[in-house]
């Protein structure tokens, strides 16, 4: 937990940079919870616990990167022990010990360690489900382990619904370990559906906000070689834990926690563009558990030729592995790491800025960056915004009509545009966006142009006299 905590409190903030996935939880959190509620019914229905969440942590301690950051480096804390637990209890207390300090080094896993979005609290429920799945099948689990596990797996559920394919990992330990026609099996169903039922609302209503989600690219053959590589290193550590049918072993938690999320969201990509690693952070567990159980099987092989020196493996591993992904690690601590930083563009606002300016966004969705700062946009006019987002119960505003925004931009004097970089923007394809373009093209001329970390800024000033509108 301590390993983990450090490894997530180190660089939390990025240097004052936050991105544009952060930016969505940061402004709906400084929402109140009735406009939460509204803008559910339009967008984001999937991440509306995680919302309400983060609303209440803001209220607590204010909003900063910190408070944004910090639910999710304890999540992957609490993740880590549950590693931890589970290895000890099945494979020993270095394969344990190994397993939890692996965990918080995974790459994906320091990435989403400080990531202001909910994939790390799915991480620590799917540990904790998992916690509670191991001690059923030792024969330990009572009535309230039960209740626990499905309050769980439903908890996970309302926050990312995908994550609901730990069931049939947890199923493919059951059948592993031939408890599925025992009470166990018949105990762990009745759990699981309780969980599936209490989701199912969720699920078929966010069927209908997909559109969200039809940015994700097809599934390609390039994208299957990082299933493959997790796969082929998971399934190496199982044979080490030599897997026998009939046992409860590492393996055969293990194995199927990291391999049937990954196959089921490959296999729902199939029907439709879903992949995405971070649905399946919580697989990353599997892995730690087969890792710390491979270090743990070289441990036991070395202690009876070498006792002394086997007990210094695990650390002298674990700092190899340190200094190996020191220059990740510092890399996916930088504002660089993320596509863009709505923080840095926001302060170049601030600079830019004159009285009476006035500022557009291309598209829309850019302006997260005055939501989150609206302070450094104080005295801009957004010409083209026609509602806005608390109003519309929306992410990012609902705007006038391409004619009203032409004659609103030209009546202006002076524009700021915030848009992304040409590295990372996507064509311009809304009617709306066609027309700022155009008018800024047609009429006015760059004045000044700053990009910084994935968007821009650039300052236009009018050709001719401006027009009354």
């Amino acid at each position: 937990m301590l390993w983990t905590l450090a490894l997530g409190l180190w660089g939390l903030s990025r240097q004052h940079s936050v991105w544009r996935d952060e930016a969505a939880t940061w402004q709906v959190a400084r929402r109140s919870a009735g406009e939460i509620w509204l803008m559910l019914g339009q967008v984001d229905a999937v991440h509306g616990l995680y919302y309400l969440l983060m609303h209440g942590v803001f209220q607590c301690f204010g909003a900063g990167t910190t408070t944004l950051r910090l639910p999710s480096v304890l999540a992957m804390a609490v993740a880590a022990v549950c590693v931890t637990e589970i290895g000890r209890r099945l494979a020993g207390g270095w394969a344990g010990l190994a397993g939890g300090m692996v965990f918080g080094l995974l790459p994906a896993v320091q990435f989403y360690l400080q990531e202001g979005r909910p994939y790390a609290l799915v991480a620590a429920g799917a540990g904790i489900s998992t916690l509670l799945l191991v001690t059923a099948l030792e024969g330990r689990g009572r009535t309230v382990h039960w209740v626990a596990y499905g309050g769980t797996v439903a908890v996970c559920g309302l926050l990312n619904w995908l994550s609901l394919l730990i069931l049939p990992a947890h199923l493919a330990t059951l059948l592993w370990t031939r408890a599925a026609g025992r009470r166990t099996g018949m105990r762990w169903a009745v759990a699981a559906a309780g969980a599936v039922a209490a989701v199912l609302p969720l699920i078929l209503f966010s069927r209908s906000q997909a559109e969200q989600v039809s940015w994700i690219p097809p599934l390609t053959w390039h994208m299957l070689i990082g299933p493959a590589v997790l796969l082929a290193l998971g399934g190496l550590g199982a044979l080490l834990d030599r897997p026998c049918a009939g046992r409860l072993s590492v393996a055969a938690v293990g194995l199927p926690l990291l391999a049937v999320p990954q196959l089921g969201l490959l296999g729902l990509s199939l029907v439709r563009p879903l992949f995405l690693d971070r649905y399946v952070l919580f697989s990353m567990l599997g892995l730690a558990l087969l890792i710390g159980t491979a270090l743990g099987s070289a441990v036991r092989a070395a202690r009876p030729r070498f006792p002394r020196a086997s007990a210094w493996l695990v650390p002298v591993l674990v700092a190899a592995a340190v200094v190996a992904l020191l220059p990740q690690s510092l890399a996916k601590r930088a504002p660089e790491s993320r596509v863009d930083d709505v923080l840095a563009v926001a302060a170049d606002v601030r600079r830019l800025k004159e009285t009476g300016d006035a500022v557009v966004f291309i598209p829309a969705a850019r302006r997260d960056t005055a939501l989150v700062c609206p302070g450094d946009f104080a005295g801009l006019r957004d010409v083209a915004l026609a509602k806005s987002p608390v109003a519309s119960g929306t992410l990012k505003g609902e705007e006038a009509d391409p004619a009203r925004i032409r004659s609103a931009m030209l009546a202006q004097r002076r524009i700021l545009l915030v848009t992304d970089v040409p590295a990372v923007a996507r064509a311009v394809t809304a009617e709306r966006d066609k027309a700022k373009t155009a008018v800024l093209k047609e009429h006015f001329r760059v004045a000044s142009d700053l990009q910084v970390r994935g968007r821009r800024v650039t300052v236009y000033e009018r050709v001719g006299p401006a027009e009354e509108t």
